[in-house]
């Protein structure tokens, strides 16, 4: 096991790279990246209690006068604030005769039927009842008991993360055919990011992985970002998940010290055909010692555009990744 130390590079904000290494030609990392090390980790995420909560949306999705719908664990679910600014939620369709209230209009904190004018204010009424929810200032959050199976907790497990004030916050959305443990086991893999991602990052090495059967989950990654041809920001990044549905990224040393990015997996139902669909929702908090961060973030509406498109980018290729590792599950033809 490499010394968990950073090495003396991890500590330059930026650099260039002296000569380019081929893609082909950059260390082979597969015997590394050992599937009984990734499915011991993905088995200890899996047996971390979540509360029964799962993570929804953004909360800047959330606009005031019209309620954020989604469907989670095959559940209609209908989110949107009170009259107070609460966040309320609770089952998506109308218990009068079925609407879905996600396309009703919300009037003073007041969630009003379309079809009907069945109005709710987020308590029990007309056959109505709410679901515990809470918005931890980044993302949406519902509880719901009968899927998730656990015994329920007050708030969900929201990982430590740069204070709002000095951080810029971007969420972005995917979806996938596959369930939450294949895009967990996907970030339980560090190995793979130089080589699947080519166009973001290089000269990665993982330093530290769990040993089988150590209980220990945190996968310590040395690895360079591009910013543009030949500049690069190295970094040291921890991974850890600390729940069954979600992984974590710290950066320890480097450029952004203290940022994370959660990942959290959603399990939403099965498609047409049949298959499970799970959503990615996945937050950057970034944050910065470097003075001119403040203006990056008041620049953040600019700003959160570009980083869902980075995040979208790599999220194409990973969820091809997941889609694969489900599809061989469910064949039976899983390696490891």
């Amino acid at each position: 096991m490499t010394s968990a130390h950073p090495p003396r590079r991890a500590r330059l904000p930026l650099r260039l790279r002296r000569v380019p290494v081929a893609w082909e030609r950059q260390r082979p990392t597969w015997r590394e990246a050992r599937p009984a090390t990734i499915a011991d980790a993905l088995k200890r995420a899996q047996g971390r209690p979540a509360g029964n909560w799962f993570v929804v949306g953004a909360s800047r999705d959330l606009r005031p006068d019209r309620p954020l719908a989604r469907t989670v664990a095959g559940r209609e679910v209908v989110l949107w604030r009170d009259g107070r600014g609460r966040l309320v939620s609770g089952p998506g369709a109308c218990p009068h005769l079925g609407a879905p209230l996600g396309d009703s209009p919300v009037r003073c904190g007041v969630l009003v039927c379309h079809w009907h004018g069945l109005a709710l204010d987020g308590t029990p009424f007309g056959g109505w009842d709410p679901w515990p929810a809470h918005d931890d200032g980044v993302l949406l959050w519902v509880r719901l008991d009968d899927a998730g199976g656990e015994e329920p907790t007050a708030r969900p497990p929201v990982p430590a993360r740069p204070a709002a004030a000095g951080a810029l916050a971007s969420v972005y959305t995917g979806t996938g055919v596959c369930e939450p443990e294949d895009v967990v086991a996907n970030r339980l893999d560090p190995w793979h990011g130089a080589w699947f991602h080519p166009y973001s990052f290089v000269d990665l090495t993982v330093v530290r992985s769990p040993e089988r059967g150590d209980g220990e989950d945190a996968f310590t990654v040395d690895v360079s970002f591009k910013v543009a041809g030949r500049l690069v920001v190295p970094v040291r990044a921890v991974f850890t998940a600390p729940g069954p549905r979600t992984v974590v990224m710290r950066i320890t040393h480097g450029e952004g010290e203290g940022s994370v990015v959660e990942t959290h997996a959603t399990p939403l139902g099965p498609d047409p055909r049949g298959r499970p669909r799970t959503a990615v929702v996945e937050a950057v908090v970034a944050t910065s010692a470097r003075p001119g961060f403040a203006l990056a973030r008041r620049a953040a509406p600019l700003l959160r555009p570009a980083i869902r498109y980075a995040a979208g980018r790599l999220w194409r290729d990973d969820l091809a990744y997941a889609e694969r590792r489900w599809a061989l599950r469910a064949e039976g033809r899983f390696p490891g």
